[in-house]
């Protein structure tokens, strides 16, 4: 699984109940606990699909942070929307089909430079959403605090 020079990150799951189970990440990270919705679970926590959206919203503003940053800009306070499409794949198996994430920045774009280059460029180095970008359609849209959007839509967009 590792060649050496990867990083390995390591994820503990204890079932608590039923379909809730507690996650520790770790070192001083704090654990917490997923649960599915109901009828199944007692939605005592964020379902999978929930964290797979959150996984995929946070390393897409980390991303974009990094970027503008890098120029020495300060975007914030940034947010992000993510919206995810479940229903049955052609077997009848319940599946993510598509998301969609909307990043707002919290500033107008005209006052960040090399704004467009950073949008251009900071989804190719969000490690999460290119991992499972090739499994699930991922759309992605990014606004300024104005609501101008700065991003192109991508062939295949569409998803979610």
């Amino acid at each position: 699984m590792t060649n050496g020079s990867n990083e390995q990150v390591v994820v503990n799951l204890t079932q608590e109940a039923d379909y809730r189970l507690r996650i520790e990440f770790g070192n001083e990270v704090p654990a917490l606990v997923a649960d599915e919705p109901p009828p199944l679970g007692g939605g005592q926590g964020p379902s999978p699909v929930q964290l797979l959206a959150a996984s995929v919203g946070s390393c897409l503003s980390d991303s974009l942070l990094f970027a503008l940053r890098k120029y020495k800009q300060d975007p914030e306070p940034m947010s992000c929307t993510v919206h995810a499409e479940v229903g049955r794949n052609p077997q009848g198996r319940l599946r993510v089909l598509g998301m969609k994430a909307v990043l707002t920045l919290g500033v107008a774009a005209r006052e960040l430079a090399h704004v467009e280059r950073a949008v251009r460029q900071f989804e190719d180095f969000c490690t999460v959403t290119r991992s499972v970008g090739p499994a699930i359609p991922i759309s992605v849209e990014v606004r300024d605090a104005d609501g101008a959007v700065l991003t192109q839509p991508q062939a295949g967009d569409g998803a979610a």
